[in-house]
């Protein structure tokens, strides 16, 4: 068992995220945030034991689903809000929303709206802190589902090939989209595919996250010291849909209970008064805490100013061409 500030912050971080998740879904009914939203409540454990281990001058590549990675990395909630609201105050101005966060003065290179698009993003940014020799390493999170994709193959083989210190961390929450795991591939684990690259795998309950924090830290050792790459896979599972507004007609509602019984949070708080780390009155006095953070974010995002029209042409790259010329 971890020590009492250590325990305590990965409660208050696990608890953020899903306060964080919960409110967005609130305010995507409303109508106050645009776009598709993917929420990871139910995976808080996997972002929030993982990152716990990373130093600042650590990176990861984030998915569609990657608020938790960044609450987790570090980001400010205010700035992670207002960006969700569409607003010039936010990580990407307003311009990127939910799947498209990023911040590299926290390490955090990206989340990503293409499936399997982080991957190579990941990889290359592996070989770069190899080739620094500063000791940062790179955490890459992705879905079974991503697993699939060419671009995770390629990844896994680069990064074994040349040692890349890469940790590759799978959240399998046994859905892609709709399609169910069993479905989707010939073997039981994700990580079982790490033997055709020779590379170093373990599983662990997803939803412990003093599990996941005791895996991660051994891993990203591992990683950091040059082993080369490693993959984890976390077993776990979201609590919503695959985004916010859809018809869930592919879990069954037992299934969903049976989950809904394994929740990282709950289970999290029971070990905590277990151990007498935190009393019932205590772990209330935090929840209000980080609701008033959230209550702080929304009302920040709220006030921030849209961007301006001429916001639109800003940061993006394209050809540019003279009336009268050719192109």
């Amino acid at each position: 068992m971890l020590e009492k500030t250590q325990a305590v912050s990965l409660y208050q971080t696990m608890l953020t995220i899903r306060q964080f998740e919960l409110r967005v879904s609130s305010c995507f009914a409303k109508g106050q945030v645009q776009g598709f939203v993917h929420l990871c409540a139910g995976q808080e454990a996997t972002a929030t034991g993982v990152c716990a281990n990373l130093k600042p001058e650590d990176y990861i590549s984030s998915t569609h689903r990657g608020h938790g990675h960044i609450i987790a990395k570090g980001a400010d909630i205010k700035t992670m809000m207002a960006e969700l609201f569409g607003r010039e105050a936010g990580y990407c101005h307003g311009k990127g929303g939910s799947m498209h966060i990023s911040d590299t003065k926290i390490g955090v290179l990206g989340a990503n709206g293409i499936v399997g698009g982080g991957f190579n993003l990941a990889a290359g940014a592996a070989l770069a802190c190899k080739m620094k020799k500063k000791g940062s390493i790179v955490v890459c999170f992705f879905g079974d589902g991503s697993s699939n994709e060419g671009s995770w193959h390629e990844a896994m083989n680069i990064a074994s090939v040349w040692k890349l210190p890469i940790l590759f961390v799978c959240e399998n929450n046994m859905y892609g989209i709709s399609s169910r795991i069993d479905k989707a591939m010939a073997v039981e684990n994700v990580s079982d595919r790490a033997a055709a690259y020779a590379m170093k795998r373990e599983i662990a309950d997803g939803n412990d996250v003093f599990a996941v924090h005791r895996t991660a830290r051994e891993a990203a050792a591992y990683v950091r010291a040059g082993s080369g790459p490693m993959l984890l896979e976390y077993k776990t599972y979201r609590q919503r849909g695959h985004f916010e507004g859809e018809p869930e007609v592919y879990r069954s509602k037992e299934e969903i209970q049976e989950w809904l019984k394994k929740d990282p949070i709950q289970n999290c708080e029971k070990v905590l008064i277990q151990n007498g780390i935190l009393t019932e009155q205590e772990i209330k006095t935090i929840k209000n805490q980080v609701a008033g953070i959230i209550d702080e974010a929304v009302e920040y995002a709220e006030k921030s100013p849209f961007p301006p029209v001429s916001a639109a042409v800003k940061d993006v790259y394209t050809d540019i061409v003279e009336e009268g010329r050719e192109r």
